[in-house]
């Protein structure tokens, strides 16, 4: 009988030739175990988890540099939001196929921002589906102890405030689906550009993760809309809020949008993808957040006020007039 030699199964050579050089830190042991090992450090460790699928948070012909931005961006947004520093991710990919020059890109997009949010590839999975395509990422940070900035505890008075700027992403999508946005700003590359790229690509707000720990009383990011995100944080905090329209941040590309009517401002508020902070700050703390805010280059605005109550938050156009939301989300379901 031949001796047959076994080599590397298919998996294996794939996660060698891709993966292994992102596994930096020495608990993913250069991704030959099983598991990895965490160092807490006396702290304690924040954990979340977001997936990507194709034809839902991003487009199959996206570049997939971007897609892998984005799946490990959604996650560092979320450990910004909390107050955490980020520590390392676990990566699951679901397939349809091995195509060297996607995962090339892939894995390069993902590297580079690896290394930028200092947050390393500590193991995962690979396997293969019919499709859609699934990136799923779970990302750990460090906070000490017991300083985790959570949705609850807001109360009356606090400040609502929120970074960058509201809407862009779901007029981005618009754009690379055709629709009104797209025909509204047609002769305006560098604006559709600009709104394709803050959804393909979202900007996490790591660099205020400090102050947000060190300021804010409740907080978390906008992922699946302003109106519907705060009206969480409201419910999770036993409290209601007031917005005041006119003072939410919005791009100049979206202000276009909104000149041509080709969106309204109930489309920027509950369209999801902006990956923001949004939080509540104590009127004292307000001046010092927002010093703080400046001196990391995020910009920081507020927007409204928490107020007594459980109703649902109200957002007051510029005569002081409520706007009627049809919808306060993007949903899944």
């Amino acid at each position: 009988m031949a001796d047959h030699q076994k080599g590397p199964s298919g998996e294996d050579a794939l996660i060698a030739r891709y993966f292994k050089p992102l596994a930096t830190d020495p608990g993913a042991f250069g991704l030959l175990d099983d598991a990895a090992a965490l160092d807490a450090r006396g702290e304690d460790v924040v954990v979340t988890t977001d997936a990507v699928v194709e034809g839902v948070h991003y487009l199959e012909g996206d570049p997939p540099d971007s897609i892998a931005r984005k799946a490990l961006r959604v996650n560092l947004s979320d450990l910004a939001a909390k107050g955490a520093t980020p520590a390392g991710f676990v990566l699951t990919l679901a397939l349809r196929g091995a195509e060297a020059s996607w995962l090339a890109e892939f894995a390069r997009g993902l590297e580079e921002d690896a290394g930028a949010f200092g947050c390393p590839l500590l193991g995962g999975d690979t396997v293969s589906t019919p499709g859609p395509v699934m990136i799923s990422i779970t990302a750990f940070g460090r906070a000490p102890r017991g300083t985790m900035v959570h949705r609850s505890g807001a109360t009356p008075g606090d400040r609502i405030m929120v970074t960058g700027t509201i809407g862009d992403a779901t007029l981005g999508l618009d754009v690379l689906k055709g629709g009104a946005t797209a025909a509204a700003l047609a002769g305006d590359s560098a604006a559709r550009d600009y709104l394709i790229g803050r959804y393909r690509v979202p900007q996490p707000r790591n660099a205020l993760a400090l102050a947000v720990r060190g300021h804010a009383s409740a907080t978390m990011d906008v992922s699946d809309g302003l109106a519907g995100d705060l009206a969480k944080l409201c419910a999770a905090s036993g409290v209601s809020a007031v917005v005041d329209a006119p003072c939410i941040p919005i791009s100049d590309a979206a202000r276009a949008v909104l000149a041509r009517e080709a969106a309204g401002i109930p489309r920027l508020l509950s369209g999801g993808d902006d990956y923001e902070i949004l939080c509540a700050v104590p009127e004292a703390r307000v001046a010092r957040f927002s010093e703080a805010a400046r001196i990391a280059g995020v910009a920081l605005t507020a927007i409204g006020r928490v107020i007594a109550g459980t109703a649902a938050p109200r957002f007051l156009d510029a005569d002081g007039a409520e706007i009627a939301l049809q919808r306060l989300s993007y949903s899944h379901f």
